[in-house]
């Protein structure tokens, strides 16, 4: 039998190591999080998270340059989860060579295969469907967006610049689905029926709408339900009652649907809590965190099912275009590139 002057040291470098190992668990449960995303947009998810979890979220907004920092930084990166807008910023992350492919039962269960890399290394969290704001009291029923170039609408449609990502993944839908010609005389026509220079942002249509200078425009939905929300009396609220939403759809399409962007998010290639960025990007897809998208931000939620803002509701069934999302991203040089050929914001 050992004596207790044996087992004194013994039990100290016991406590040590058990305090050790508690520390390294301690400093393990966070997650960095660079965001190109308003922080103010997402902290109530991200909270919930840690309230959840117990894993700390270090934010880090980046406003411009992502992947370039990311790069800068290399292996000692301190980059966990990257989340951002607009499936082309997501697919330049992975060309760049900035994320890494993550195996989520979770993840590829709740997300459609046409929202996500075929590879795993980027997922949707959220959809930004592009609808059409209409006039209150103009017939918009049957729209689609190859109509938009129809003489009915000659000096009635707004939107914003063409080289606006939310325009130029719009544009490149439109060639994957009808080809580069077809699109080209589509980006004339609509460039023909412009009520003011494709300028502004998007709620700058429903603005313009209510002043009349047009009677239709594109834009995103969620946006609409920040202004119908808003306080009565607001500017926001006027330019929100003053419009209706109708979800067009490409004519040729095979299963007609509406156009969607994203907002998304990949994890680091060099993660130093990948365990934990995984966790993250589950728990962004959960139905709590869903509904608090739905209900805060007014996107239209990833996973299916979850309760909707009324007013979003009130939009009606969203039929999402099929066209993988990586398509429509192959196409966005070439979409540029018409968009300066026929001077559409010129």
């Amino acid at each position: 039998m050992r004596s207790s002057r044996t087992l004194t040291p013994l039990l100290g470098s016991l406590i040590l190591a058990g305090l050790a190992f508690s520390s390294s668990l301690a400093a393990a449960a966070e997650v960095n999080l660079y965001t190109t995303r308003e922080p103010k947009l997402i902290q109530p998810i991200l909270e919930q998270f840690t309230a959840n979890s117990g894993i700390k979220v270090n934010t880090v907004f980046i406003k411009d340059g992502l992947l370039e920092r990311v790069k800068a930084e290399g292996e000692k990166s301190p980059a966990d989860v990257l989340m951002t807008v607009d499936i082309g910023n997501l697919v330049d992350l992975v060309q760049g060579g900035v994320t890494q492919p993550i195996d989520s039962k979770v993840l590829e269960s709740v997300i459609p295969a046409n929202l996500r890399g075929d590879d795993h290394q980027w997922f949707a969290l959220s959809l930004r469907d592009r609808v059409a704001y209409v006039a209150k009291g103009i017939d918009a029923k049957g729209l689609t967006y190859e109509s938009l170039a129809d003489p009915r609408w000659k000096g009635k449609v707004c939107i914003r610049s063409g080289q606006h990502p939310y325009n130029t993944a719009l544009v490149a839908a439109m060639i994957a689905h009808n080809g580069a010609a077809r699109t080209e005389t589509w980006l004339r026509g609509v460039k023909a029926n412009l009520g003011r220079k494709a300028a502004g942002g998007d709620r700058d249509v429903a603005r313009d709408i209510l002043g009349g200078i047009c009677d239709v425009g594109i834009a995103n939905a969620y946006y609409v339900g920040h202004m119908k929300n808003a306080k009565p009396g607001t500017d926001a609220r006027k330019w929100g009652d003053a419009i209706d939403v109708v979800r067009p759809v490409f004519e040729q399409a095979h299963d007609r649907g509406t156009h969607v962007n994203i907002s998304g998010a990949s994890v680091a290639r060099h993660a130093p809590n990948k365990a934990q960025a995984v966790s993250l990007l589950e728990y962004l897809v959960s139905e709590k965190a869903q509904s608090l998208y739905a209900n805060a931000n007014y996107e239209y939620p990833v996973r299916a099912g979850v309760k909707l803002d009324p007013v979003v509701a009130g939009f009606g069934p969203l039929v999402v275009d099929p066209l993988p999302l990586a398509e429509i991203a192959k196409h966005r040089k070439e979409a540029s590139q018409l968009v300066d050929k026929v001077g559409f914001d010129n």
